[in-house]
């Protein structure tokens, strides 16, 4: 059976420009939609008072895009203003900023790879905040990679071209291909393989024919890709910027269809070269051991009965950036840290809510609970049962939520509350989820969210003490500080000022320290030593 296909819109450099990129959006969506979404690749933000006050009328909701709107980032020093958070965040109602780098999971299923910036300038040793460094190409790549099921992605999205991309086709319009673009960008998408890339900046149109993407007669028929560079929106030449393509994910396609080769279809413009993932697939277990002399517990390998060895689990993925929750990272806050297992940890949460509101993480890198193996789920159990167990003895109940969208790194909030109030707080979180139109979803107890949600799927989850569980699937804009809002609410913990972390930062010698008189309070239901 055919697999229904998803419309999707991409445009070239906004460049300030929203009223008429949205007006022609809206005609288009009149006559063949609807759409999934836009992609907007180049200048998002543009110059001028203009530009400005275009601006603000989106920011301030006095006007609205009409379809879900994903952003690159900055490609010039006077637009990273815009772009608060490293990871992504919703600017605008239905405009969200894609992030640095990564790769977007839409919920129909597509794959999005993204890269937002220019090249840091040859030469250069001082890589400001709009430039992109071989040390995120290849992380990206790594990310997905690593797996050895990995075929492609559907979509690539960067500012810039890649470098020799017109080679073996048809030369764009007023570029000199060969000095233009970005040699990492070309070994980017060498290597992850996209169905289409799309890039801007260049304020011309240019659809090159497709080209392979494997070596005739040397290697099995992959796909082909699709590069479509747009125009900057209201341009005076008339050139492209609006591109509507449709597609069917790659995870729902069959192989023979994927891999039909169009008659146009050219040699690669890149030099084709096997993608090395070792390095990925490294042995990851030197990152797992936290330096305290209470919980660093080397792993021995076991032994078979035969006297052979068990071979290594496969390790994590590795971010796509700067992680500040993967243990091994030089970015983690080991101050913080609690507890350490085999699989995962806990460290008390930056900016609490109360002194004992604490995180339990996975070790390595993962995205969301529905990615852990099942020996880290147990782990995780143990610590619940562990920190429930610890804050009956204060008299207290805790709640535990999940927010996997706008975050990297899977973080399972613990926070402690009056148990006296553990009958109310079901009907709290509800209240709060109609105020904010969300819809918060009751599921079996006994239930596995991995029979329930797919991977890259972003949701809100939320599990109380009593057993209860509720989800949310995220399907756009979703509050971040969701749960926080309603744990803060004056029904639980009458503190709502408190509800942005950011507001409730203290020193690092603040930190520490409640760090270790939670560590105290927990050795004795801390499973690790027992």
């Amino acid at each position: 059976m055919a697999q229904k296909s998803l419309k999707i819109l991409v445009s070239g450099d906004a460049e300030g420009k929203l009223d008429q990129l949205y007006k022609r959006v809206r005609n288009v969506q009149n006559k063949a939609g609807p759409f999934e979404m836009l992609l907007c690749v180049g200048n998002f933000f543009g110059h001028g008072l203009k530009a400005e006050d275009e601006w603000k009328k989106y920011k301030d909701g006095l006007a609205a895009a009409p379809i879900s709107t994903y952003v690159l980032g900055a490609n010039l020093p006077e637009h990273m203003e815009y772009f608060k958070e490293i990871d992504g965040c919703d600017l605008a109602d239905n405009i969200t900023y894609l992030g640095k780098r990564g790769v977007f999971n839409s919920m129909s299923g597509l794959q999005v790879a993204y890269i937002s910036g220019i090249e840091q300038p040859s030469g250069s040793s001082d890589a400001k905040a709009h430039h992109f460094t071989d040390i995120d190409v290849t992380a990206l790549i790594e990310s997905l990679t690593a797996d050895t099921n990995f075929k492609g992605v559907d979509v690539l999205l960067t500012s810039q071209w890649p470098k020799g991309v017109s080679q073996n086709a048809s030369q764009p319009d007023g570029i000199t291909d060969k000095t233009s673009g970005s040699s990492l960008i070309a070994k980017l998408a060498m290597c992850l393989r996209p169905r289409y890339h799309f890039s801007g900046i260049y304020q011309t149109h240019y659809e090159r024919q497709p080209y392979r993407n494997h070596r005739v007669l040397a290697e099995a028929a992959k796909h082909v890709t699709r590069f479509i560079a747009l125009a900057n929106v209201g341009n005076s030449d008339k050139k492209k910027y609006l591109y509507a393509f449709n597609i069917v994910p790659m995870c729902k396609i069959e192989n023979e269809e994927l891999i039909k080769q169009p008659q146009d279809v050219t040699e690669c413009p890149f030099k084709i070269q096997d993608v090395n993932t070792e390095t990925a697939q490294a042995d990851m277990s030197n990152q797992y051991f936290y330096d305290s002399k209470s919980y660093n517990k080397p792993q021995k390998r076991q032994q078979r009965q035969d006297g052979g060895q068990h071979k290594k689990p496969r390790p994590p993925p590795k971010p796509t950036g700067p992680c500040w929750f993967c243990l091994g990272s030089p970015e983690v806050e080991k101050h913080l840290v609690v507890s350490v297992g085999t699989h995962t940890y806990v460290a008390l949460a930056k900016g609490g809510l109360v002194p004992d509101h604490v995180l339990i993480l996975p070790i390595g890198h993962y995205q969301s609970s529905v990615d852990l193996p099942q020996e880290a789920l147990d782990e995780v159990e143990k610590y619940k049962s562990c920190l429930q167990q610890m804050f009956r003895k204060d008299d207290e109940s805790c709640v535990i939520f999940e927010r996997n969208y706008r975050s990297q790194h899977l973080q399972l909030q613990v926070i402690p509350y009056d148990a006296e109030k553990s009958e109310t707080i079901s009907a709290v979180f509800q209240e709060y989820s109609e105020a904010q139109k969300l819809e918060l979803n009751e599921i079996p107890k006994n239930s596995d969210l991995k029979q329930i949600i797919s991977t890259g799927t972003p949701f809100f989850f939320v599990e109380l003490e009593s057993g209860e569980k509720f989800l949310h699937r995220i399907k756009k804009g979703f509050p971040l500080q969701f749960g926080r809002e309603v744990l803060a609410s004056p029904e639980i913990l009458d503190m709502p000022e408190r509800a942005d972390w950011k507001a409730c930062s203290v020193s690092k010698e603040a930190e520490a320290s409640m760090a270790a008189d939670f560590r105290d309070k927990f050795k004795a239901f801390d499973f690790n030593l027992m």
